[in-house]
């Protein structure tokens, strides 16, 4: 059985580090961002999409969001873990 609680925090934290990680890449290397972003959409200009502006309140809100959907979506499929595991 897995831990609920345990699996959305590793989630949550994860998806805060990469989330930080790419702001972070984006400030240094915008192309390297591209690059990166990119390839997790099969090479599809996606990073295209995103506008060249300096960190806002919108990006924080973002972040938070990414956060606690990361935390919900973690604790969602630990229990629906569990719960197919009960019945194996």
């Amino acid at each position: 059985m897995l831990n609920q609680v345990a699996v959305a925090n590793a989630l949550a934290v994860l998806t805060a580090v990469l989330y930080a990680l790419f702001a972070i890449v984006a400030a240094v290397s915008p192309r390297l961002f591209s690059i990166l972003f990119d390839a997790q959409f099969f090479g599809a200009n996606v990073a295209s999409l995103f506008p060249k502006v300096a960190p806002s309140a919108a990006s924080v809100l973002t972040f938070v969001i990414m956060i606690a959907m990361a935390w919900v979506l973690g604790y969602a499929w630990a229990w629906l873990y569990n719960r197919f595991a009960k019945t194996a």
